[in-house]
């Protein structure tokens, strides 16, 4: 892998030159959006959560911010940046969304829409613990290196579907926030794998 370190501008001109391919598999109605947050410094960050233990559904898994479309939400955009003011506190008007990466299925039956956004590196981060049990940052140029997310073929219902798995530090990365990580990798990289 290039030794160069990666920066804002470099990650912004691949991301907007590569256009995510479409999908072509029928997708849930249910809809929900998840903020993926790069993090503006000289060397970019990727801002990452893990959930609360206490919640319903994922707890205490890694993920992006976000949550379920509401009936008054006018667009995904809105959905995923009002989620992350319920549990981060950044203000919708910190974030600039820069574009979105195609819709995921989760587990729980939801179609979920990536949108990436650029967001200070000054801002200070206020949990809601009720939702969040950490916030931490993940060097951009390490989360995006491919080789760093293994496969995991499991068989749910008949049908085989494949997960990703990455550690970073303490945190466990896998499932859906992985894959989301790892399509944002294939996609600044041109669609083909970038080496390890």
């Amino acid at each position: 892998m290039n030794k160069t370190p990666m920066t804002l501008d470099d990650f912004l001109t691949r991301f907007t030159l590569q256009p995510p391919q479409p999908i072509t598999q029928s997708l849930p109605t249910r809809r929900a959006a998840v903020l993926v947050p790069i993090v503006a410094r000289q060397a970019p960050g990727l801002l990452l959560t893990r959930r609360a233990d206490s919640l319903r559904t994922h707890a205490g898994q890694v993920a992006f911010p976000g949550g379920v479309m509401d009936p008054t939400d006018h667009s995904l955009i809105f959905t995923a940046l009002r989620e992350t003011q319920e549990e981060l506190a950044i203000p919708p008007s910190c974030v600039r969304v820069v574009g979105t990466l195609p819709n995921v299925t989760s587990s729980t039956g939801f179609q979920v829409t990536p949108i990436v956004g650029i967001i200070p590196d000054n801002l200070r981060y206020h949990a809601n613990k009720d939702e969040v049990a950490a916030v931490f940052e993940m060097p951009l140029q390490e989360a995006l290196r491919p080789g760093r997310y293994s496969p995991l073929d499991i068989h749910r219902e008949g049908i085989q579907h494949r997960v990703w798995l990455s550690w970073f530090e303490e945190y466990f990365i896998w499932g859906m926030t992985a894959g989301i990580i790892r399509q944002l990798s294939q996609q600044i990289s041109g669609g083909t794998a970038m080496r390890n």
